[in-house]
């Protein structure tokens, strides 16, 4: 064997054995981690039965119009997320925080997430509440939920309220994702490492440092769990099962949307072809990134209140 070529082969199994102790001790460090995290996570809100699961909602403040949020794929922690929203919101309006089974702190669920069946759960929660009249206001691919939503229990909501939320034949949304590399790459402890690397983009952003450490728990807890990577897996086709549909003529529709989107130049075009498409709809372009509810919450609960007393939905 020439030597170059014995290099070449040592230098390839140092580099191996160099990624095989990483590898393992990445592995062993997030295993550790999972499970020390569990006793740090702090309880909220209540809980309540849904499927034969628990499932985790938080309502805070009063008044006479409910308003029940639902959170974009993936949040790690509807309730805290939301948390600059439901400030604004709840000085004059009962805020209904839904944490969908795979987030927040509730259950995870092997029923397939399916938009028919994450609108069951949901709707499941708020009957366990006795909330039976309310406005439904959502973030990103809630908006695609929901449609569905909204057909279906058109009889209890009011309006529906969309943040910079998903859109029906909107471009790219037919990606397959690699789930099973997903979940060994979590496994592997990798996910952990690069959150911690690269932070949890929420500085200067209205969260304490006690939020901003349980939000960032209940990431490592929930993402790419088996839940999760369903509905990631569901995305392609809840899309496509989405085309031509519509929220019903009749429901007065207010939709707050990122103002310039480089990514996609029609982004205010959809909505506002989605908003046509009922009796009532308004488009409210705001400046921003697709997480609004950051850092325009007091824009968001403003154009809200204005919109409602326009259409006197502030009276149950």
């Amino acid at each position: 064997m020439r030597k170059s070529l014995r290099r070449a082969l040592i230098v390839v199994g140092a580099i191996g054995t160099v990624l095989a102790v990483g590898l393992t001790t990445t592995t062993v460090v997030n295993a550790v981690s999972t499970e020390t995290e569990k006793s740090r996570i702090a309880t909220y809100g209540q809980t309540v039965t849904v499927d034969g699961r628990s499932m985790n909602v938080v309502i805070t403040g009063e008044g006479d119009q409910d308003v029940v949020l639902l959170p974009g794929f993936g949040t790690a922690s509807p309730a805290l997320d939301f948390g600059p929203l439901v400030a604004e919101l709840a000085q004059d309006h009962r805020v209904i925080v839904v944490e969908p089974f795979g987030y927040g702190l509730s259950d995870g669920t092997d029923r397939a997430r399916t938009t028919d069946n994450i609108v069951d759960e949901i709707h499941g929660a708020l009957q366990a509440l006795d909330v039976d009249s309310y406005v439904l206001m959502g973030h990103s691919i809630a908006g695609l939920y929901a449609i569905e939503y909204t057909n279906r229990y058109a009889d209890e909501v009011k309006a529906f309220v969309g943040i910079d939320t998903s859109v029906p034949g909107q471009p790219n949304m037919d990606t397959v994702f690699p789930t099973g590399l997903l979940a060994a790459v979590k496994n592997l402890g990798l996910i952990r490492l690069v959150a911690g690397a690269t932070g949890d983009g929420l500085d200067g952003l209205e969260y304490d440092d006690e939020t901003r450490e349980q939000m960032s728990l209940l990431s490592n807890r929930n993402s790419l769990t088996s839940t999760y990577l369903d509905e990631m897996t569901h995305i392609r086709t809840n899309f496509a099962d989405a085309v031509d549909t519509a929220f019903p003529a009749g429901l007065p529709l207010l939709l707050f949307v990122v103002a310039d989107n480089a990514g996609n130049p029609d982004w205010i075009a959809l909505h506002e072809r989605q908003a046509a498409e009922v009796d009532d709809g308004t488009v409210m372009p705001l400046d921003g990134e697709h997480y609004l509810h950051h850092t325009r919450s007091p824009a968001i609960a403003d154009g809200l209140r204005r919109w409602e007393a326009d259409r006197l939905l502030g009276a149950s």
